[in-house]
Parts: structure tokens; C-alpha cells; sequence
């Protein structure tokens, strides 16, 4: 080139755009809305599902005899436990949101709905419910069973859920790999 020509660039509009948006950290905590909205609407339900059947048992402790009163104290405990950890995480979540103390792009990946934390919370309270619900049922008790029989089926099926939906994160994952690399494919190809 000699000192006196001008250089022609073209700037892609579109990637004007998705730069400005990277940038900006309050974007990065809506990344994927309807996931975070549906893993927002899972920790409500688990919350609330959670709180009522521990206060449930909790309140038909009083009104049982032997070694039943321990065990509905426990697993009552327990899950009242297990509702306060999963609506911990969310305001936990939202305070780090609004207070925007964390600029890191992993670390809001980790916290924000839908991201890491979510799925092995759900996962722990899941593996949880079965604890409880196997303990229940190894009691022999008839006024246990229908307890146990609805925790395990509940832990069961939370563990499912977190698995499917592990299964899908990654699948999609694994798309958008396939995508990237053959637009940045056709991109070299382009050029060359």
C-alpha cells in the first residue's frame, strides 16, 4: 500500500451491536430468560412445597406417640431446612444482582438462575427428599408411609428433572459449539 491510500474498513453493524451488549455486565444476569424464568418458577414451587410439608409434619408432631414424634420433628426440620437453602440462594442471588459487586462473566453463570448454582442446589435437595422419604419408609410405620412414599417420589422426581435438564444444557451447549465453528468456517473460507 503506498502512504497516500485510504483504507477501506466495513464494520458489521450486528457485531457493533453484540459488542456494546457484551460489555455491559447488567445484561450479562439476562442472558437467557427463559431458563432463568423457568428455573425461577422451580425454586418458588420448591420453596413453597418444601416450607408447607415441613411445617405439615412439624404441626402433626404434637398429635403422634413414640418414636413417630422424632422422626416428624426431623424430616419436618429438614425440609423447613431445605426451603429456607433454596430461597437463600435467590435472595442471595438477586442482592449480588442489584448491589453489581461481581463483574466477573463465570461468576454470574454460576449465580444467576439458571445457571451453575440452581441445578446442584436442586440437586441436593433433591438427593434430600429421597434421604428423607427412604428413612420414612424403613420405619414401618403406617402413618409414615404415605410421608415417605410422597417425599421419595418428590426427591425422584426433582433428581430427574435436574438430570434432564442437564442433559438438554448440554445438548444445546454442543449445537452452539457445532454452529460457532462452522460460521467461524465459512467465515475463513470467506476470506481466503
Amino acid at each position: 500500500m503506498s502512504p497516500g491510500a485510504r483504507l477501506h474498513l466495513q464494520v458489521d453493524p450486528l457485531w457493533l451491536q453484540r459488542q456494546a451488549v457484551e460489555e455491559q455486565v447488567e445484561l450479562w444476569w439476562f442472558n437467557e430468560p427463559h431458563v432463568s424464568l423457568l428455573c425461577y418458577c422451580f425454586s418458588v414451587a420448591m420453596v413453597l412445597s418444601l416450607g408447607s410439608a415441613g411445617v405439615g409434619l412439624l404441626s402433626t408432631a404434637s398429635s403422634a406417640a413414640g418414636p413417630s414424634v422424632l422422626w416428624r420433628l426431623g424430616v419436618g426440620s429438614t425440609l423447613c431446612l431445605l426451603a429456607l437453602l433454596v430461597l437463600m440462594k435467590q435472595l442471595l442471588s438477586s442482592a449480588v444482582q442489584d448491589m453489581g459487586c461481581i463483574r466477573s462473566r463465570r461468576r454470574i453463570e454460576q449465580l444467576r438462575s439458571g445457571g451453575t448454582a440452581d441445578p446442584v442446589l436442586l440437586l441436593f435437595t433433591g438427593l434430600a427428599l429421597v434421604v428423607c422419604g427412604t428413612t420414612l419408609l424403613s420405619l414401618t410405620q403406617l402413618d409414615m408411609l404415605l410421608s415417605g412414599v410422597t417425599l421419595l417420589a418428590s426427591g425422584g422426581a426433582v433428581v430427574l428433572g435436574v438430570m434432564v435438564y442437564g442433559v438438554m444444557v448440554y445438548v444445546q451447549g454442543r449445537r452452539n459449539l457445532r454452529r460457532r465453528r462452522r460460521r467461524r468456517l465459512s467465515t475463513d473460507g470467506a476470506q481466503g
